[in-house]
């Protein structure tokens, strides 16, 4: 980003905060899904949740400057639908006029801090279907951690089920990201991948709400995809991940999946913004050719 952007960025976020409103009002939206059914997301949501760490360097996403270029590189790329993101992010990318004929997504539930003892119950800290609809985005999205060991989860599905129930009221897509979650000996939260639990967590996930005439889900792409993805009739985009193997085993797990007549398409974040070589454009281009 050249200095005189960033600088006026900086100046506009401490001098004209309504900026950001009369910027949403004036952007160029675009319907969720066009003609050719695919979607090509980059997500961005994760330092809100305090996860920085991409493929061992923990401190990645920590530089906003860093992240908002590869955001700015990766939305320039042909093929890219739109992004994902919390306020903050998609504030700062509002007033750099990079979301003009975007797809946008607020993500909502980021109160579930990795490693804390309140990990679990994920509260809605962030967007609510009212914003969503007043900023003029496109959906919402929230992430579901089913822990049979925690009391909390109860209340993280009940928090999912009203997002889902206000945001179809409204019309607006509810991209809900399930996972069933195995506690370690240590007592650490991981996500269980097993295509068995991810077949609950898929079963749990799209009963939430009074329909589900508007309810998407974002599923990782696991063993037996096959499997997993006749667990539901809804429409359903890949989640990229921090995937530990090299990207080319990443992007033939990904064409694969993409294969599958429910999956409609891609939301990809750290693997695409920090690819092992740091050249974004082609890990994106990479993505795109997939679908």
């Amino acid at each position: 980003m050249r200095d005189g952007v960033l600088q006026t960025l900086l100046e506009t976020r401490a001098r004209r905060p309504e900026a950001i409103a009369e910027a949403a009002q004036r952007r160029r939206r675009r319907p969720m899904v066009k003609p050719s059914g695919r979607l090509m997301l980059v997500a961005a949501d994760h330092p809100a949740r305090g996860a920085l760490a991409v493929r061992g360097r923990a401190d990645a996403m920590a530089n906003r400057v860093g992240l908002l270029d590869r955001l700015l590189t990766a939305l320039a790329r042909p093929g890219v639908d739109g992004v994902l993101g919390t306020p903050d992010v998609l504030e700062d990318l509002l007033l750099l006029g990079a979301l003009d004929d975007k797809v946008v997504i607020g993500s909502m539930n980021r109160g579930g801090v990795p490693g804390t003892a309140f990990e679990i119950d994920d509260r809605f800290t962030a967007y609510d279907a009212a914003s969503i609809e007043e900023m003029g985005f496109n959906a919402g999205k929230m992430l579901l951690r089913i822990d049979p060991t925690d009391p909390a989860t109860a209340s993280t599905l009940a928090g999912c089920a009203s997002a889902v129930s206000a945001l179809a009221d409204r019309r607006l897509p509810a991209l809900v990201e399930p996972f069933w979650v195995e506690r370690l000996a240590d007592g650490r939260a991981v996500n269980d991948l097993r295509p068995a639990s991810m077949v609950r967590a898929l079963a749990i996930a799209q009963g939430l709400g009074r329909t589900s005439a508007y309810t998407w889900l974002k599923v990782p792409v696991v063993d037996n995809m096959e499997m997993v993805m006749e667990a539901s009739t809804l429409p359903a985009l890949l989640l990229g991940g921090d995937p530990p193997g090299s990207p080319d085993d990443t992007y033939a797990s990904w064409e694969k999946a993409l294969r599958l007549p429910t999956v409609r398409g891609l939301v990809a974040g750290r693997s695409l913004l920090y690819p092992p070589d740091d050249d974004v454009a082609a890990a994106v281009d990479t993505a795109v050719g997939l679908l």
